[in-house]
């Protein structure tokens, strides 16, 4: 094997080092968000069972005007 093409080699199995970092790094960063997007969906569901006892009509017509 010549030293040529056992340098590309080497320079090619860096670079897919590099990429399978990117690789995991972007997948636990996408885990993140999922999980960042469930808790403002179980909040959300939270508000709502909350209002859920509220009478029909109410904050229909709120005066703003301060």
């Amino acid at each position: 094997m010549d030293p040529t093409s056992l340098a590309a080699a080497m320079v090619g199995a860096q670079m897919s080092q590099a990429q399978t970092a990117v690789a995991a790094m972007m997948l636990r960063m996408n885990a993140q968000s999922a999980g960042a997007i469930v808790q403002v969906i179980d909040a959300a569901q939270q508000n709502m069972n909350s209002l859920a006892n509220v009478a029909a009509g109410v904050g229909q017509n709120v005066n703003i005007s301060a």
